[in-house]
């Protein structure tokens, strides 16, 4: 069965055709910007690898051009779109409504439209894609994959907020956590890899560092908390949002420096975080300006890490242990400098970084705790894509 996986953003689609259930990737790529002057067509397939500047006024288009790609005679995969069973999509809000990967209903995008408000920079996108998926493959089963299901299973202490319970009960206003469809790729391909290995895998801290960052505690092969929240904007700095802040801050830029509260959710989502910081957001840079001297972003990098630390040191308390910590994402997977800063002075709670290991760059999971640590470091590649696969054909068989 061939599984067309999108992730539709504002100006762009990323996208992967796979074989289920072999779990073998056909063909993958990028669509961006699209409605801009420029707009690309990144397409590779075995070791075909093209780039194509075509003109992308909005995203039906963009789809419809990657299906062309897919079906070329000389460099296609598939001979027809009837040929793509089963479209996988990424919705990164599903509220309290989804707790699971749905199948495309017109009442499942009625829901997703009623959580714009909940996130607003993605859903509306997510949706987008949706409706021109429907339209470019009407014989393909539509699936939702959402990226809120996997914390479904946090209890209310940790996913309740200490405000007035009417906003909980009326409002749903709650934390619902983001990136899952990572957090329980990584986290089951490590428990399997512990498993292989005889070593305990009860106890997991999953530690999802990219453009976007959070952390999730599991135990027994579910999340019980994790630190984004209600939206994708707390818990940890990121490239461009803020993480945690006192919301005091917040009020004095309003009423005393005369911000609005849109002037100031803009400042927390794209204006922040490393970026605010530094006045870069990607962590290459920031690591380069830093090992040539530049202080602001030495500093960034150790208030980065601190902050890493300080929620894996509650969610070991949380959980009354730690059998394994897992790195995963672009900066996750590729950071040594992040990675030794989260976890210096850790060696009293058995996590003892190897630094040569640290050091090494690779493609698979690895250790790179040092053969004698009494608690596992892992570095797990995520895959998204892949899990939204074997979650859509899950789904359809």
């Amino acid at each position: 069965m061939n599984i067309l996986v999108i992730n539709s953003g504002s100006s762009s689609i990323k996208y992967q055709l796979i074989k289920m259930p072999e779990e073998t990737v056909a063909a993958s790529g990028l669509v961006e910007r699209i409605g801009l002057e420029g707009s690309l067509l990144h397409y590779k397939a075995g070791e075909t690898k093209l780039t194509k500047e075509i003109n992308i006024p909005n995203h039906e288009t963009g789809l419809k051009q990657i299906t062309q790609f897919l079906m070329d005679k000389e460099v296609g995969v598939v001979e027809d779109e009837k040929h793509i069973q089963v479209v996988g999509h990424r919705v990164v809000h599903g509220g309290k409504s989804f707790s699971k990967t749905v199948e495309v209903t017109e009442d499942v995008k009625a829901k997703i439209r009623n959580l714009f408000p909940l996130a607003p920079l993605h859903n509306p996108h997510n949706l987008r894609g949706i409706e021109v998926a429907e339209s470019v493959f009407p014989e393909a089963k539509q699936v939702v994959v959402f990226d809120t299901a996997y914390f479904q299973t946090m209890p209310q202490k940790a996913y309740q907020y200490a405000i007035p319970k009417k906003f909980l009960e009326d409002h749903d206003v709650r934390a619902y956590g983001f990136h899952g469809t990572s957090h329980k790729y990584v986290s089951e391909k490590a428990i399997e890899y512990l498993n292989e290995k005889g070593l305990p895998s009860e106890k997991i801290i999953s530690v999802h560092l990219g453009n976007g960052c959070s952390i999730t505690a599991i135990k027994n092969g579910k999340a019980i908390d994790h630190s984004l929240g209600m939206g994708p904007a707390n818990g940890l700095i990121m490239g461009t949002r803020a993480g945690d802040i006192d919301q005091s801050v917040i009020f004095y830029l309003i009423d005393k420096l005369g911000y609005t509260a849109e002037e100031v959710n803009n400042i927390l989502l794209k204006e922040s975080g490393m970026l605010g910081l530094t006045g870069y957001s990607d962590m290459r840079d920031i690591e380069e300006r830093s090992a040539e001297g530049d202080e602001d972003c030495r500093l960034a990098l150790y208030i980065n890490g601190y902050k890493i630390k300080k929620y894996i040191g509650s969610y070991i308390a949380a959980m009354n242990g730690v059998d394994a910590v897992i790195f995963t994402a672009g900066i996750g997977e590729n950071s040594s400098v992040i990675r030794k800063i989260a976890l210096e002075d850790m060696e009293y709670l058995g996590l003892h970084l190897d630094h040569r290991k640290n050091d090494v760059r690779g493609k698979t999971i690895r250790p790179i705790n040092s053969p004698d640590a009494e608690k596992q470091i892992l570095i797990v590649p995520t895959n998204e894509e892949l899990e939204i696969a074997k979650q859509s054909y899950a789904l359809v068989n």
